[in-house]
């Protein structure tokens, strides 16, 4: 056993970098270093990714990748044989931590795919503007700083650096949501970091972010819906896509950009393939007819489906007016049409794993919340039953 044991310690001896793989959600595989030496561990990533080959030139892909990965392995041994390994020397921890932040920040407004993202990344940099200074570099990013944001989160104002010009405004405390959101910012920021070997450890490790908390999902009842198809309304596109949205669980941002090149029958069936903008999903939609019937007549592919809509404040406004006029006195968003099509689906006997593809969902979790509403509804029926007035 003893013999097995420095066996063991040798070969780690001889070997202090090894070629590891990690398996992404894709199926592809990241090639990485893992790198011991002196007592510590680093991982090298190396952007390198082996795919599931099924031609004879996907194999030869492989291969290659697969070479070059054992070649910069061959090129860190030698390193450290040499003595020119440094593990500090290898990362850029003097980087300024606002100015990488910001760089992220116009990477995700330059990109139409993110750029519903941006304003939650901008809200953020300007409470990290608050929080440290222009001076911060990555080295000062540890366990401690990020604990400090976090609290620092915990007692902000919501649009607090907006006060310059009226300092005796009212401050209202940020909303848990909002707090989840700006700290999961901090998280993408510092997890690219490492991966762009800014940073040689991840200061993340062992702390946790914010609990989501559980907003009311407001929801219409197929009753309502019918009452709001037979009202007029001031602007007739958003009329259809709000309705379209209540009869397939559409996103308004998915509806706004959906191109006519996207639509194609399949079989009884519409089917509607697209890339969810909020998740970057791929989704294959089979929607029925009279969901159809809302999209119109047919144009040229690069057309949009729903020409002339776009959602903004004055639109909230004209559909919260269209509901008051068919006598509904929700607080109606336009994502509540998304909550009708997931309730009205669990309500007519439909399992949630299905109604969870139905809605893009990547976690069923997520889908469970519109179980939990039904739940209310039935508490809500049982306690119609009128009192039996017994006398005892």
């Amino acid at each position: 056993m003893k013999g097995s044991k420095d066996k063991s310690s040798t070969k780690a001896q001889k070997e202090p970098v090894r070629l590891r793989e990690k398996v992404l959600s894709n199926g592809s595989i990241s090639l990485y270093l893992d790198i011991y030496r002196n007592g510590r561990r680093e991982y090298e990533f190396l952007k390198l990714y082996l795919i599931k080959a099924k031609t004879p030139m996907e194999k030869e892909q492989n291969r290659q990748t697969l070479a070059t990965a054992q070649a910069i392995k061959a090129k860190r041994q030698i390193e450290i044989q040499n003595g020119e390994y440094d593990f500090t020397t290898q990362f850029k921890t003097d980087t300024p931590f606002l100015q990488y932040y910001r760089k992220l920040c116009e990477e995700r407004h330059g990109n139409e795919e993110s750029r519903g993202n941006w304003g939650n990344w901008f809200s953020c940099l300007k409470h990290l503007e608050r929080y440290c200074d222009e001076h911060t570099t990555f080295k000062e990013i540890t366990p401690d700083w990020i604990q400090g944001f976090k609290d620092y989160l915990d007692n902000a104002g919501k649009n607090e650096y907006k006060r310059r010009n009226n300092l005796n405004a009212e401050v209202k405390p940020l909303s848990q949501n909002s707090k989840v959101s700006y700290f999961n910012k901090l998280r993408a920021c510092i997890n690219q970091a490492f991966d762009d070997r800014i940073i040689p450890v991840n200061p993340l490790r062992g702390i946790e972010g914010f609990k989501a908390e559980e907003v009311e999902r407001v929801y219409l009842t197929f009753d309502e819906v019918q009452r709001l198809a037979a009202t007029d309304c001031r602007y007739p596109v958003m009329k259809r896509a709000f309705l379209f949205s209540c009869l397939t669980g559409i996103r308004k941002s998915d509806i706004e950009k959906m191109v006519w090149s996207e639509v194609q029958s399949f079989g009884d069936f519409t089917r509607i393939t697209f890339k969810q903008k909020k998740t970057g999903g791929q989704e294959y939609l089979d929607i029925n007819k009279q969901a159809a019937d809302y999209m119109g007549e047919r144009s040229e592919p690069t057309e949009r489906v729903f020409a002339g809509f776009s959602y903004s404040s004055q639109t909230l406004l004209e559909l919260k007016r269209w509901c008051m006029k068919a006598g509904i006195m929700k607080e109606v968003t336009f994502h509540s049409g998304r909550h009708t099509f997931a309730v009205m689906m669990l309500d007519l006997g439909a399992d949630i794993y299905t109604v969870s593809k139905l809605l893009g969902h990547k976690e069923l979790q997520t889908t469970q919340v519109y179980a939990k509403v039904l739940d209310s509804k039935k508490q809500a029926a049982v306690n119609l039953i009128p009192d039996l007035k017994i006398e005892k």
